[in-house]
């Protein structure tokens, strides 16, 4: 098992916002969490990445390992370096005011002096000929679309080993969407672990090998992607059937 969240509880100020949910992600999964606005998906992410206060949510009791290491205690550049684990945010948080490719170069900050870069430059312009196109672009100029491959992009520059994805089809296109999906499938496939928070449980599903439905702080569902393709309730809450 790679990662664990174990019993979580989580606050926002005095909002309880998880209720002791535990999941796992193994090494080479795509995971998804699916679930209505205000579940907890985000909160699970943020609390996995250990951002700081005060954006960040407080775990009051659980735990999150990392094979088998309690994240607790564990520096939110240490997730990145250390840990090997890197998140797109939702919203995309890329620096508009600089290009392309001073994105992906901020994201390097944390890999060792002398890592060979140029391989993992080339890998981000495979996966995504248009930013090779636009690397001396503004950032802030790009479509919807392009400042999400970029955002993904930034983070696979980190040199991550586990992507953790909030929300990455929202506001998208259609042709879109799927484009960055069989992005997403195409890196797995190429060793990638992934974690995924998307509102689009159908899209997710059809990705993701395993996912878990939060519901107000709490798992509501879980399973293999094809038994919540199936599962009725499922169905009829976030499946439009």
């Amino acid at each position: 098992m790679l990662l664990s969240v174990e019993n979580l509880i989580v606050k926002y100020g005095n909002i309880l916002a998880l209720h002791g949910i535990s999941f796992h992600v193994n090494s080479g999964e795509i995971v998804t969490l699916i679930g209505a606005n205000g579940a907890g998906k985000t909160t699970s992410l943020y609390s996995i990445c250990r951002l700081p206060p005060p954006e960040a949510p407080r775990v009051v009791a659980g735990d999150i390992k990392f094979q088998g290491e309690s994240l607790l205690k564990t520096r939110p550049n240490e997730v990145v370096s250390r840990l090997k684990m890197a998140l797109v945010p939702e919203g995309r948080h890329i620096f508009g005011n600089l290009t392309v490719m001073e994105n992906l170069e901020l994201a390097t900050y944390s890999r060792e002096k002398g890592a060979q870069l140029s391989e993992d430059y080339a890998r981000v312009f495979d996966l995504f000929p248009r930013l090779s196109e636009r690397r001396k672009q503004r950032s802030e100029s790009l479509s919807g679309g392009e400042q999400q491959m970029l955002a993904v992009g930034r983070a696979l520059m980190t040199g991550c080993q586990v992507l953790l994805l909030d929300e990455p089809s929202m506001g998208l296109a259609p042709r879109l969407k799927y484009e960055l999906f069989r992005t997403l499938k195409q890196l797995n496939e190429q060793g990638m672990t992934i974690l995924l928070v998307e509102q689009n449980a159908n899209l997710a599903l059809h990705l993701a090998h395993r996912g878990y439905v939060l519901d107000t702080g709490t798992i509501a569902a879980s399973g293999t992607s094809e038994d919540l393709l199936g599962n009725p309730d499922v169905k009829k809450a976030y499946l439009g059937g």
